[in-house]
């Protein structure tokens, strides 16, 4: 009988295991804080290419991160990041509500008037390293809600004129906003393990050492 109760309880040890030490089990990782030239600094450089890419190899909008709210990401990051909360009625339609679009610096009183814009741009993604990945990691960028940086609420104008430009060719019109987005556009090419190509690496690096020398830089990498 002892036999048997070591037999069982040895079985329920080793069953145990996997749980313990699975993903969910584990804690978050902690949230990397650096300076934004060292940050740029960690970013690998490497010759872009954009063979292959197509914008439908990035599955989005998806249902967001609340499967059961009937919004999808769009929606979601719009109310996420709404300055005043709109309404939301049947089939996540928004109504009212306000919004600032830090790129330029306008307040919006139109969800429809805005754009999600993503961070690094999904063509500027693929080229950086995102066409080695498989489609489900690549709708997991698209909809990334991880981090506050990955998508943001902006006038579709200014996200327009950006396009799937970096900052070598491109930053927002209003000059208040560029330190934070050079700090933003590192963080999410650090949290998705994405490269620079060599001239947007000396226009990051000329920020660094210029005008955003004093920003910080937080990222997580994704998981």
């Amino acid at each position: 009988m002892i036999k048997n109760l070591v037999r069982t309880f040895g079985a329920l040890s080793f069953a145990l295991v996997p749980l313990l030490s699975s993903p969910a089990a584990q804690a978050a990782p902690a949230p990397e804080v650096t300076t934004l030239a060292d940050a740029v600094g960690l970013v690998k450089v490497i010759e872009e290419d954009r063979t292959g890419y197509t914008r439908s190899k990035f599955k989005h909008w998806n249902s967001g991160d609340d499967a059961g709210d009937g919004c999808n990401t769009r929606a979601e990051v719009l109310i996420a990041e709404a300055v005043v909360a709109p309404t939301v009625g049947a089939g996540c339609k928004l109504t009212g509500g306000t919004w600032t679009s830090y790129y330029d610096g306008q307040e919006v009183t139109s969800a429809g008037s805005l754009d999600i814009d993503h961070m690094v741009p999904l063509a500027e993604a693929w080229d950086s390293g995102a066409s080695t990945w498989t489609a489900a990691r690549r709708e997991a960028y698209a909809n990334d809600q991880g981090a506050a940086t990955s998508l943001v609420a902006v006038t579709a104008r200014t996200n327009r004129q950006k396009a799937d430009q970096d900052p070598a060719q491109w930053l927002p019109p209003a000059p208040e906003a560029q330190c934070r987005y050079v700090g933003e556009w590192v963080s999410t090419k650090l949290r998705w393990q994405l490269a620079v190509d060599a001239a947007e690496l000396e226009a990051l690096k000329a920020f660094a050492e210029g005008p955003c020398e004093d920003s910080i830089v937080t990222y997580t990498p994704a998981p």
